[in-house]
């Protein structure tokens, strides 16, 4: 049996106090946002006590599905560093990126300053400085996959994309792993179905058409701060789509109260069973 934990949309807090000329862009809008709320929705209390149920959990690995920050400040990214290495070492932990860690196009190279071990695929030496998505990890019988769906968008966008190239790349790996006898759990932050033209994945129906032809055991996401299980059609019966709410929310907000997923994967070629248990978080 393997067990993975899922967890999603962190949003480490506290925001540092961006100067005058961060804010001549996006992050004004974002910043204003989290000045008029969104500070209070996410918790770092609630982030610590969900981090410690992971650890006490002791899962065989961790897929973290995005937005380990808010507005792309400089620092922000170390910061959620020293989270990811709190969850875990790279080689434990896979992270992808959301459309918060892609705020804009300047903050894109301090994702992969900063936390490119935890979306390394298998066999990428990090002294050469190289990375692709979308990255292949395996981990005995499973195949973890990560995409990436978080590029720079306009003011009041939070859409993403992953575009005909990791789709193409995609296929391929889910035909390979299948002859390979794998089970294999696709990760990304925005979910592969339509959530509206503000916060979609704009590529989710071509997406959706690569997993209902190849199949995949799990696809994991972030995004939409929901518990959810959305199945969709795959070649040998449904693929489950799970969401987890935010890491870091607080209950009585607008979203629903932090939680993670438990998510063991048991079984063989050709009758994997994956079971999903959402763990909430006390809050006080």
């Amino acid at each position: 049996m393997f067990r993975l934990a899922h967890l999603s949309d962190l949003h480490i807090g506290p925001l540092p106090e961006p100067s005058l000329r961060d804010l001549l862009n996006k992050r004004l809008t974002g910043y204003l946002n989290w000045r008029r709320g969104r500070g209070e929705h996410h918790s770092m209390a609630v982030l610590d006590r969900l981090l410690m149920d992971v650890a006490k959990a002791a899962p065989d690995h961790v897929a973290v599905t995005g937005d380990l920050i808010n507005i792309g400040l400089a620092a922000e990214f170390p910061a959620a560093r020293a989270v990811l290495w709190r969850i875990g070492e790279p080689d434990r932990v896979s992270f992808v990126p959301g459309n918060h860690d892609a705020y804009m196009r300047q903050t894109v190279p301090e994702i992969v300053l900063h936390w490119r071990p935890w979306f390394l695929g298998d066999g990428v030496d990090e002294a050469e400085g190289g990375y692709a998505f979308p990255y292949l990890r395996r981990r005995g019988k499973v195949a973890l996959i990560g995409l990436n769906s978080g590029v720079p968008t306009p003011p009041f966008s939070a859409a993403g994309a992953v575009g005909a190239r990791q789709i193409v790349a995609l296929e391929e790996l889910l035909q390979d792993l299948k002859a390979e006898g794998t089970a294999r759990v696709v990760m990304i932050h925005h979910p592969p179905f339509d959530i509206g033209f503000q916060k979609r994945l704009n590529d989710h129906d071509e997406l959706a058409r690569a997993l209902t032809r190849h199949g995949a055991e799990l696809v994991l996401h972030g995004h939409t701060h929901k518990g959810t299980m959305r199945p969709l059609k795959g070649p040998d019966g449904p693929i489950p789509v799970v969401g987890v709410p935010s890491a870091s929310a607080r209950a009585g907000g607008k979203d629903e109260p932090a939680a993670w997923n438990l998510v063991t994967i048991d079984g063989e070629p050709g009758d994997w069973r994956v079971n999903v248990e959402r763990k909430t978080v006390a809050q006080t």
